[in-house]
């Protein structure tokens, strides 16, 4: 009996490797190649009861389905707080400009870029409390799966990638985030050729000899969440010499400069082997391992802009008061039983603790970077506008009634798990790193969310300078905020 099984386990596992070898998978590449640039219309047009007075930033981490039922929470908060009554009522959700995402924030930031404000709030059906996982194979006993890690990661694109395209973006590419009023949406992944972030843009794509508008939203979320072993990196063609791209001249200046930003430069050395006849593809694995917060775009944004008030328009730099910069952290903060002993860890909790180092400490440098960027923006636009006519200011403002050249606040706030009562943190520390979570946990991680932001200090008091300023006459009363926040705490410090 005992050879019997042996044999039909023998066998099993020689099927196993039949199929897997007869299998073809499918990594790509998710780009074409065109000889016809395409570019995106990259000047923001307002509604009419805009008045450009306030201007929001959102980055939504990665952390799978925890990472986007936070971002989530955050956004139904601003959804909620009222920010002008005139001419008809408008919330913070109205002043969403940018959304940058990596890997299930980046499932957020493309379903706003692809619904629009007023249709993503079925978010939570749509994707929150299904099962993303649905088509991934993570039997870690599978000889499929030990095959697949073999050769370079157990799943490939027609798991999560073509569950997200059947599922949450229909087939929709690139081209469905151009439309008036809508914010730039950045999603990043990782390129583990040059070791720098991958940035779906115009500009990326057009060295690649590809448009970027073809590119389906469903494969650049895919990229953006590829963890290693679990997925196969996602592929992106180099079509060099299919086009004419030429380098843009700000880029050619910063490599020319001793003294320029040496993430800039990174970013100009990739583009240049992606025009290397000796690179055909390029390979995209998680956005987490190199920026796991999705700030390096606007950081990038600003460094590579041509005027001080880049990446907004003249017109913006005239009408701006509030910058809100909101980075939404879903990370864990991680207590290992192994510091009370003297033995250990073992092999898999170092390469967990690794991976956990390498990622807080990438979160940090990159909010400070950010903090920093965005100061010294600050200081620029001060002395653009102060030098800027009498004339000149009343034809974007429409009069100088009001006006003040220095009147520009700018506030970058992470909501994180720091920013949750002591109950709710723990319960929050216990929701995985996964694409399926029970129902019960996504609603307690909305909460989360919302309490996140009500809880922000800074972000509340920029909040009511800037209802002051537009004359709302219902601003939320403290008393109501209290009891939100209760409802929420009490919903949210709940088993998971």
């Amino acid at each position: 009996m005992q050879n019997r099984l042996f044999l039909f386990s023998i066998f099993g596992l020689v099927v196993s490797f039949l199929v897997a070898g007869c299998a073809v998978s499918d990594v790509g590449p998710i780009n074409r190649s065109t000889s016809q640039l395409f570019a995106f219309n990259n000047h923001f047009v307002p509604d009419h009861g805009d008045d450009g007075a306030m201007i929001i930033g959102l980055a939504f981490s990665g952390g799978g389905t925890r990472a986007a039922a936070f971002g989530y929470g955050v956004m139904r908060a601003l959804d909620d707080t009222i920010v002008d009554e005139y001419p008809y009522e408008r919330s913070l959700v109205d002043n969403i400009r940018i959304i940058s995402g990596v890997s299930g924030g980046a499932v957020l930031a493309a379903y706003f870029g692809m619904k629009g404000r007023d249709d993503y709030r079925d978010f939570r059906e749509t994707f929150l409390v299904r099962n993303a996982e649905e088509r991934v194979r993570t039997n870690a006993l599978s000889p499929a799966v030990a095959i697949g890690v073999l050769n370079g990661g157990a799943n490939d694109r027609s798991s999560l990638a073509r569950w997200l395209d059947d599922n949450i973006f229909r087939g929709a590419t690139y081209s469905k985030f151009d439309w008036p009023n809508a914010p730039s949406i950045w999603i990043s992944a990782s390129d583990i050729y040059n070791r720098v972030p991958f940035h779906f843009s115009v500009e990326t794509f057009a060295a690649l000899c590809s448009n970027l508008k073809d590119v389906r939203i469903a494969d650049a979320v895919a990229a953006s969440a590829a963890v290693p072993v679990v997925f196969k990196p996602i592929s992106v063609a180099s079509n060099h010499g299919a086009c004419t791209y030429r380098q843009p001249d700000w880029l050619s200046r910063v490599m020319a400069d001793p003294e320029a930003s040496y993430r800039l430069k990174a970013y100009g050395r990739a583009l240049h082997t992606y025009r290397s006849n000796n690179v055909n593809f390029i390979k995209l694995l998680d956005g987490a391992l190199t920026d796991n917060l999705g700030l390096t775009p606007f950081a990038m944004a600003r460094a590579s802009a041509q005027t001080p008030y880049g990446p907004l328009s003249l017109a913006d730099a005239v009408k701006l008061k509030t910058f809100l910069y909101i980075v939404v952290d879903a990370g864990r903060e991680m207590e290992y039983p192994w510091v009370k002993e003297l033995q250990g860890p073992g092999i898999s909790e170092i390469l967990g603790a690794v991976t956990d180092t390498a990622i807080s400490s990438s979160v940090r440098e990159g909010f400070d970077a950010l903090k920093l960027a965005t100061t010294q923006w600050r200081d620029e636009l001060i002395a653009y506008r102060c030098g800027l006519s009498a004339a000149t200011v009343a034809r974007y403002r429409g009069s100088l009634k009001g006006w003040n050249c220095r009147d520009v606040r700018f506030h970058v706030q992470r909501l994180s798990i720091q920013d949750l009562p002591a109950g709710m943190a723990a319960s929050f520390n216990e929701v995985p790193t996964r694409f399926v979570l029970p129902t019960e946990q996504v609603d307690q991680v909305i909460a989360a969310g919302r309490v996140a932001f009500k809880r922000n200090a800074v972000l509340q008091n920029a909040i009511r300078e800037v209802q002051s300023d537009a004359g709302v006459k219902k601003p939320v009363s403290p008393n109501l905020l209290q009891q939100n926040l209760s409802s929420s705490e009490t919903l949210a410090s709940g088993p998971l």
